[in-house]
């Protein structure tokens, strides 16, 4: 039985971000990265009981800071402000990357430039000339987290698919991602192949055609 399902509007990030937040296993260990996964930190519940985790030393960070609730001593790794939720630690930078390559991490969350279909990541330098090239800790957290999921948009200014054959830029990891959230599909990568979980505001058909890549209804 299929689990494809399709809806007529794209998704907002606001849409993205709390698909992603639902998603989360309850209990979950999890570290959100720069850009757009930064958001699913405003969808989680109380309920679930996720442990959000950031690499510049910190466990139980709450929703993003707004107004009185900035602090600027207390930011994410993207320098956003954020809230500590009760229970909190903060400790040194070499023990939070102990902890995502440690294999402690159950899902991060990460922005990307370019997944294959084989679930190769490329998400710290396009090899433009004179862009500077920002790894920080996405190496680590591709390879280190249990499950690692993207959050991008589909396709470039110029219509090409993010979602390709073979990455063309820098690789962050080989094999890595699981599962991609994009405006208008949701993907699952398995056994190099692309299972399409949901479209929104796009048919089947038509996203097949705009992509360079197999797809099959999850």
């Amino acid at each position: 039985m299929s689990n494809y399902s399709n809806t007529q509007e794209k998704l907002s990030r606001d849409d993205m971000a709390q698909t992603v937040a639902a998603d989360i296993p309850s209990g979950a260990f999890v570290n959100l990265g720069i850009g757009q996964p930064t958001n699913v930190s405003n969808f989680l519940t109380s309920e679930q009981g996720v442990t959000l985790h950031t690499e510049n030393g910190m466990l139980g960070m709450g929703p993003v800071a707004t107004g009185d609730d900035i602090d600027e001593d207390l930011i994410n790794a993207g320098k956003i402000p954020v809230t500590e939720l009760p229970g909190a630690s903060f400790f040194h930078h070499a023990d939070s990357f102990a902890m995502m390559r440690g294999g402690h991490l159950d899902v991060c969350v990460l922005g990307a430039f370019q997944v294959s279909e084989a679930g190769d990541l490329a998400n710290w330098h396009t090899g433009a000339e004179g862009a500077i090239p920002a790894v920080g800790g996405a190496m680590d957290l591709a390879i280190g987290a249990k499950q690692t999921w993207v959050m991008m948009s589909l396709f470039t200014k110029t219509g090409e698919s993010k979602l390709v054959e073979a990455l063309s830029y820098p690789v962050t990891g080989l094999g890595c991602v699981s599962r991609i959230y994009t405006e208008v599909a949701i993907f699952e990568l398995r056994g190099r192949k692309v299972f399409v979980r949901s479209s929104h505001g796009i048919s089947f058909e038509e996203l097949q055609s705009k992509l360079p890549v197999e797809l099959t209804k999850a």
